[in-house]
């Protein structure tokens, strides 16, 4: 799981403005490094079919979050080098906006290859304690505003800030997406409702070359230590919400000065 791809002096260049959001944020020479690590002989190769959408078995998705502009200017034609294709979930209320994708942008990227999904209307903070109706309509217009400008039906979506709960897939599920994806860092993927509910593992600013290769050839502990940090991260969060997200604000601004 990606967010953008920028020049490490200008992170808000693409995506989200911000601290936190910097935090998700891979310069471009980090990201070349990243893929060419994935390319090594040892690593399964990336690769999937998008007009008959599933997740497969063997090889590793790269998927980039929030639908920022680096999307189509930088992400992509990096992929297109190696021969790969990515998902690009896509915050429908921004395209157009400074920072992201624009429509016609989105649609260049679904007609060279790439999935593109939704990642709701207007990216909640907390997706899953939004009430019932509101979460119908996040997924359901966003996916309606992509279908239209791809000129077909849009299948894929992520959840934002990792707020995922079972109303939220089977909102998604009465939307017409069918692969949802979410922040939950785990190989095996769920169904839930009409949606497939599968994990990703999370790439943020300063992760490794090496990490992400080990963690795309299979590698258990990588995937078995951001398990545990993401199950701390939620008991935290449990326990002392506004104190857990006080002290993120304060890491976040810290650890991007």
């Amino acid at each position: 799981m990606y967010h953008d791809v920028v020049d490490a002096s200008t992170p808000d260049e693409s995506g989200f403005p911000g601290a936190a959001a910097a935090t998700y944020k891979v310069d471009a020479a980090s990201f070349d490094a990243h893929l060419s690590a994935i390319a090594r002989p040892v690593t399964p190769p990336v690769g999937f079919e998008r007009d008959a959408f599933e997740v497969p078995n063997e090889g590793t998705l790269l998927t980039f979050d929030d639908g920022g502009v680096s999307a189509a200017t930088r992400i992509a034609p990096m992929l297109e080098a190696h021969g790969w294709r990515g998902l690009f979930f896509v915050t429908t209320d921004r395209i157009g906006t400074p920072g992201f994708v624009a429509e016609d942008q989105v649609r260049d990227l679904w007609a060279r290859g790439h999935v593109i999904g939704s990642h709701t209307r207007s990216h909640p903070r907390r997706l899953s304690s939004e009430p019932r109706a509101t979460i119908d309509a996040e997924w359901r217009e966003s996916v309606g505003v992509l279908s239209e400008i791809v000129g077909d039906r849009v299948i894929t979506a992520s959840v934002p800030n990792g707020a995922f709960g079972d109303e939220v897939a089977q909102a998604a599920a009465a939307a017409g997406i069918r692969w949802l994806f979410t922040s939950d860092p785990t190989r095996v993927w769920r169904t839930c409702s009409e949606c497939r509910v599968v994990g990703r593992y999370s790439v943020r600013c300063g992760t490794s070359a090496d990490w992400v290769a080990a963690v795309a050839a299979g590698a258990a502990l990588p995937r078995y230590v951001q398990w545990l940090q993401w199950q701390a991260k939620g008991v935290a969060k449990r326990i002392a919400a506004g104190p857990y997200r006080r002290a993120r604000e304060r890491w976040t601004g810290r650890h991007t000065r």
